[in-house]
């Protein structure tokens, strides 16, 4: 948060909690659209993170943004998916506590993109050997297939997840991923036999017609063309443009033996069955009975998988019962029949599903110490028109929501009481009314739905509503047509139920209910596709696994993030704020902002803060020594922060405004200049210590080596003495050499006779160079370094000798020039901002003429000509004593010539090139007036 708080006033603040009208959903909102305008699309309500689907591609997410968040504070960086990664990894590293990931958001708002970048960041960033990287490769190619088998086009999001997914990443005690597991939720099995106009099936049907080459398409008795099959047709959407189906194919193709999976014929008969179980068609007989018109489908289905033709057809057009204990068999009508087919084409893909989550499991079984969670699930859901679905998918926000409020309250008072702060109570909306309005025992709509299912005799959706009516009339958060005021009335169906959700009124149609929930799936169909028969209503089903879910959340430390999505076109840059505000509400953020501010909008450790802020107070700049508490008391009592302003915990600071905080964040980017100097010239002194030393060094090393050069020459020498007929050449020029050693080794010593021939000889090499380098001009500042005792003189002398020279050579008119330009330096540099463009002209004496008249008034006019003709160039003044003041300006300006002196009328520039006439008489009375013809008329006083 600290890196980017002075850029606010450009996109806003970075984490919701310093924002100043915190109540304001409206703040809120601008906030998040200033931020989305420059792509930033993540923000922190605290620790929870919010982040607005682009629709495009930024870049931000390569390997050097993945080495920028590791390992670095929460806060110290700006908000992103990785720091969340990099946060839940290292508590759980370093408090050995399990840890999960929570990311919620309706379709479309990049809720499995989030968990992609997730897993991708543990791949890239953990510890890492070649088995733990296949696992990591499993990790990430069970993506691709789930998505595949799972997800679907709808008309919020060409790739929407159409199940819940929370999955386990396991890590071992160094903190390498080892293993992971799968659970998923709610399949929507109904997509699989029907879609809305401008959706689809799931993706795994069009890849394999697109993408299968033409021998897999013979061996599963396949058409390419989808338009073929009934489970394919119904939302007249066979491709779409964001969407290459062949791609993907290959793409799972090359993902299912990397994830272990060796069945894939199996797989691709099942996938082909479930479309020839949709285009199996019925007929009805004169007294009422059905069968079956298209057997070539009976006998794909036979072959593709390995079912009892005779069997299958009587599953399909009868049911079998069971009365007192006797076995019967029903024919089903034309209707039934329908459905029955319908209710096996689902339940077969559930079950290929849930297969396939097992056999991915299977991959990724290894156990490890330690577990990060990540929860991929649907988010609260308004649509046109709500069904069995809506309801069990806004079920499961409910008790998320429930959770959420929990653990985030939980959370906030375990940092209070750790830091030994007075907890202040904080009022929200507890939501536990409508979860026990849907989950309570024998008085829910779950029990009611399920309790209508099971019971003998004629039931209905209608049956199901009134008894919704008579056991829940009443309730707050319920309401029906027949309950409702004539207001509600009017826009209500007969078949409709409303509940007043935490996030708002959806109104859920019936129909379809007791179907959804029972499945339809007779005992012979389950006989025939050797399923286990299960009692247990979907309804129910879903409870039970989102309580264990509940279990497994309250069990770790949990981390959040909040997708949303700007618009429904899917637009890179734009933002819907009518949109954004319904997700804000029922994704409930405002109400963690409360939670979050109900007590302080800050709150750091005293290391980061003392080390941050530390510049601001010269008794802990640039050092504290004592305590830190001591040293955070000291500079918050230097900055003059109130008692009501902030508390100050066992380990933290707690500041309650944002605007205390955003004062002292101005005050650190004012000092900062000042900063900058100390820790230059802090740096450049131990830069120049440092060099000093290793001269030292240096020297003291060529000291020794020279010393020894000595050594062995001066034996040279005696050897040579001895031996040699060259001995006196030899000692002349060891003598030379001593006395040149000895000199350099004394060359910072005064000037003795140790080092006169050293220092002699370095000065005379130096003015044999100076001769050939002398500056040429009087800009030329140049010189060459002089060696030690050479003195600065010479350098003068140069100088002056160029400045005499250049002046002979100055003319007169260019010497007055100069003065003018000394002069208008003296008075104008650094203070007038058209000075330089000014200076570089010359000065023209034409520019200034005066003229005056010969009587006795005080009217002079000052001519200033003008490039410029648009410009007013003269100005006609006034002045009792104008002899005296035209002498003056004539000699301050040297312009003794230029005084125009006129008996009858002078000319002058008026504005835009205009010329204006003063005339000049005389009277008896001094007077200026408006004369002929537009003249400016000045009568002059007569002196006697």
């Amino acid at each position: 948060m600290e890196s980017a708080l002075t850029a606010r006033d450009r996109v806003g603040v970075q984490d919701f909690v310093l924002l100043e009208n915190y109540n304001s959903e409206a703040a809120f909102i601008e906030n998040l659209r200033r931020r989305f305008k420059e792509n930033l699309i993540y923000t922190y309500i605290g620790s929870v993170l919010v982040s607005v689907n682009p629709y495009k591609e930024l870049e931000i997410y390569s390997k050097q943004q993945m080495e920028r968040y590791r390992g670095v504070s929460f806060y110290e960086i700006s908000p992103h998916i990785y720091a969340v990664s990099d946060n839940t990894y290292r508590a759980m590293r370093t408090e050995r506590k399990d840890q999960c990931i929570l990311i919620s958001g309706e379709s479309g708002a990049g809720k499995t993109e989030a968990s992609k970048k997730i897993l991708l960041y543990y791949a890239v960033t953990c510890p890492m050997n070649d088995h733990m990287a296949a696992l990591g490769d499993r990790l990430l190619q069970s993506n691709p297939v789930l998505e595949a088998f799972g997800n679907a086009k709808t008309l919020r999001n060409d790739n929407s997840s159409r199940f819940g997914k929370y999955m386990d990443v396991q890590f071992d005690f160094r903190g390498a991923p080892v293993g992971g597991h799968i659970l998923n939720y709610l399949l929507e099995k109904s997509r699989v036999v029907h879609q809305n106009h401008g959706e689809r099936n799931f993706h795994i049907f069009y890849q394999l017609l697109e993408g299968g080459d033409e021998d897999l398409l013979n061996t599963l008795d396949l058409e390419r063309n989808p338009q073929n099959y009934q489970y394919l047709v119904k939302g007249n959407c066979p491709r779409v443009s964001s969407i290459s189906d062949k791609n993907n194919w290959k793409v799972v193709m090359k993902a299912l033996p990397v994830i272990g999976f060796t069945e894939e014929e199996k797989l691709l008969n099942i996938i082909a069955g479930v479309l020839h179980l949709g285009n199996t068609q019925f007929g009805e007989g004169e007294e009422g009975e059905t069968y079956i018109t298209t057997e070539t489908q009976i006998t794909k289905l036979v072959k593709l998988l390995g079912v009892d033709g005779s069997a299958l057809r009587e599953a399909l057009t009868h049911k079998k019962l069971t009365a007192k204990g006797e076995e019967m068999i029903s024919p089903l009508n034309f209707e039934q029949a329908i459905s029955a087919r319908d209710a096996l084409a689902k339940a077969v893909y559930g079950r290929t599903f849930t297969w396939l989550v097992e056999k991915i499991n299977q991959s990724l079984a290894l156990k490890g110490s330690s577990v990060i969670g990540l929860l991929d699930i649907y988010g609260f859901e308004v649509l046109q028109h709500n069904s069995f679905e809506q309801f069990c998918i806004n079920y499961c926000n409910e008790k998320l929501q429930q959770l959420f409020i929990e653990l985030t309250l939980r959370s906030e008072q375990e940092e209070y009481e750790t830091e030994g702060i007075a907890w202040e109570t904080v009022q929200y909306f507890d939501n536990k009314i409508i979860c026990d309005l849907i989950e309570e025992k024998h008085k829910g709509i779950i029990s009611i739905l399920d309790e209508e299912c099971l019971r003998p005799g004629e039931t209905c959706d209608v049956s199901f509503l009134e008894k919704l009516e008579d056991t829940l009339g009443g309730h707050p958060h319920f309401v029906t047509h027949k309950l409702a005021n004539g207001k509600t009335r009017r826009v209500m169906s007969r078949e409709e139920f409303r509940l007043l959700h935490y996030a708002g009124e959806v109104n859920y149609n019936v129909n379809g209910f007791l179907d959804k929930n029972n499945d339809l799936l007779n005992r012979n169909l389950k006989e025939v596709s050797i399923m286990k028969i299960d009692k247990v209503q979907a309804a129910t089903q879903f409870k039970n696994s989102l309580m264990k879910l509940m279990e497994i959340l309250m069990s770790k430390e949990p981390s959040y993030v909040r997708c949303i999505k700007p618009n429904d076109a899917k637009q890179p840059g734009r933002f819907d704020e009518v949109l954004v505000r319904h997700q804000v509400k029922y994704l409930g953020l405002m109400e963690n902002l409360r939670v979050r501010r109900a007590g302080f909008a800050y709150r750091r450790r005293f290391e980061a803060f003392l080390q941050r802020y530390k510049p601001l107070c010269p008794e802990t700049w640039p050092n504290w020594h004592g305590r830190l508490v001591d040293g955070v008391s000291t500079l918050v009592n230097h900055l003059g922060y109130k008692p009501e302003e902030y508390k100050l915990g066992r380990s933290k600071i707690f500041i309650r405004f944002p605007k205390t905080l955003f004062t002292t964040e101005d005050a650190l980017e004012a000092k900062k200049p000042e900063i900058v100097i100390v820790i230059q010239s802090g740096w450049r002194g131990m830069k120049a210590r440092r060099r000093a030393k290793r001269r030292r060094q240096a020297a003291e090393l060529i000291r020794r080596c020279l010393t020894d050069t000595l050594l062995l020459f001066v034996s040279a020498c005696i050897l040579e003495t001895a031996f040699c007929m060259y001995t006196i050449p030899l000692v002349v020029y060891g003598s030379v050499f001593i006395r040149f050693i000895k000199g350099f080794i004394y060359r910072h010593e005064e000037y003795c006779p140790e080092n006169e021939y050293f220092l002699d000889h370095v000065r005379y090499s130096f003015l044999k160079n100076l001769r050939k380098n002398l500056p040429k001009s009087v800009l030329d500042k140049s010189w060459p370094t002089p060696p030690p005792l050479a003195s600065e003189h010479l350098r003068t002398l140069h100088m002056r000798n160029m400045v005499v020279k250049y002046c002979r050579r100055v003319q007169p008119e260019w010497k007055k020039q100069m003065v003018q330009k000394v002069v208008a330096s003296e008075i104008f540099k650094d203070q007038k901002d058209n000075y330089p463009q000014s200076v570089g002209r010359l000065f023209l004496d034409s520019r200034l003429g005066i003229s005056v008249s010969s009587l006795s008034d005080g009217m002079f006019v000052l001519h200033m000509p003008s490039e410029d003709s648009k410009q007013k160039a003269d100005a006609v003044l006034q002045c009792d004593h104008v002899i005296e003041l035209v002498t003056k300006l004539a000699m301050m300006a040297g312009k003794i010539d230029y005084v125009n002196i006129s008996p009858g009328s002078i000319r002058f520039t008026v504005a835009r090139g205009k010329e204006g006439i003063i005339d000049f008489v005389r009277g008896s009375e001094m007077k200026v007036t408006k004369g002929k013809r537009g003249h400016l008329l000045v009568v002059s006083q007569w002196l006697y």
